[in-house]
């Protein structure tokens, strides 16, 4: 991470984001609409715990079923917990759940439950890839270590050529990793540097509830499975499927996103000044995929629409698709960039032939 913190323009002479705000706002206030969530996310968050939590009481209650079912109904948790994650867990985090704050802290909350932490979301999450979005050694969501390389910034090794193929086998890894090692390694470094979202709290509670959070998340995974007559080696596999197929689909979601050929990587300045405001900013470097798709505006929490949700990451996922008229009528009329895939399978294409051009030899 670039000690530098980057800057961005204040003045806007298109007045994009003036604009664009008035009009959302108008929209929310003639339609006598609030902001937060309504009866089709709480629908939603009942239809997706159901599906995360049903598998598991199936499993550890029916004991001896074969094999095949309980690989199936692993899959079906994990399904499950990237719902959750995505919908519940996204919206509660930035406070746009709903309009009281303990249910979304509560709902926040939830991630406890898909092995994460809620400090190290909000700070990597709200803080650094909300306000960094795309700028080298400032988005950690562009941070994949030596293994995969996002941006042309990062150092070219050898078998980058062929990362457009072993990239989706780690994307499935994401989650496991969170429970096992990278919840301890960010909350060390954001303290290290004080970052924190919102009120920031002592290091002492935050180690205190990682650790606890830890204990029992495991225990409810692992160890009552076990205790209740499961083989261990049933569960440890139960347990990787569940967090390969959250992995991957969280992944590739978010990667959708941000890594193609038209989203860019900007830089500031030896002064670390941006050239653009944070808004016109958020245009060049995000995409929206499949807005149309119900299954996918359904299931990925409008995180499809991403450049809607970057624009105003405090309004609910299930305003989006009204609200993107907006936003793709004012960035047209200031002459500015909305790029969007009109299906899923286009951006899964473009992503990964970004990534293959990514992966060949800078000097080539």
């Amino acid at each position: 991470m670039s000690n530098i913190t980057p800057t961005f323009a204040t003045q806007d002479s298109l007045k994009f984001f003036r604009t664009l705000n008035s009009r959302v706002n108008t929209y929310f206030k003639e339609n006598n609409i609030e902001k937060t969530g309504n009866w089709k996310l709480y629908l939603k968050t009942a239809i997706l715990f159901s599906v995360f939590l049903t598998p598991y009481f199936l499993i550890v209650t029916l004991t001896e079923i074969p094999f095949w079912l309980f690989i199936l109904l692993s899959i079906v948790i994990g399904i499950g917990m990237a719902g959750i994650g995505m919908n519940v867990m996204h919206d509660g985090n930035h406070g746009s759940y709903s309009n009281k704050n303990w249910i979304n802290k509560f709902m926040g909350g939830t991630i406890y439950i898909l092995a994460g932490n809620v400090y190290n979301w909000q700070v990597q999450h709200n803080v650094l890839h909300h306000t960094y979005t795309n700028i080298p050694g400032h988005d950690e969501d562009l941070d994949a270590g030596r293994v995969i390389r996002f941006t042309k910034e990062a150092k070219w090794l050898r078998f980058h050529k062929f990362q457009h193929y072993y990239s989706v086998f780690l994307y499935g890894l994401l989650t496991f990793n969170w429970s096992l090692t990278t919840d301890f390694k960010q909350m060390k470094a954001y303290l290290k540097r004080n970052l924190s979202y919102g009120e920031a709290k002592k290091p002492k509670t935050l180690w205190t509830t990682l650790v606890i959070t830890k204990v029992i998340y495991f225990a409810v995974w692992i160890v009552i499975p076990m205790v209740l007559g499961i083989s261990w080696w049933k569960v440890l596999i139960g347990f990787f499927i569940m967090h390969y197929t959250a992995g991957l689909i969280l992944s590739i979601v978010f990667q959708l996103a941000h890594i193609t050929d038209e989203t860019t990587n900007p830089n500031p300045n030896e002064n670390g000044e941006m050239e653009s405001t944070w808004a016109i900013h958020q245009l060049f470097t995000t995409v929206n995929f499949a807005p149309k798709n119900f299954i996918v505006n359904w299931y990925t929490g409008g995180l499809n629409h991403q450049i809607e949700h970057h624009l105003f990451p405090n309004i609910s996922h299930v305003h989006y698709g009204k609200i993107a008229k907006f936003v793709k009528e004012t960035a047209q009329e200031c002459n500015l960039p909305y790029y969007e895939y009109k299906t899923m399978r286009s951006a899964v294409i473009a992503h990964f032939k970004h990534l293959k051009e990514l992966g060949m030899e800078p000097a080539i």
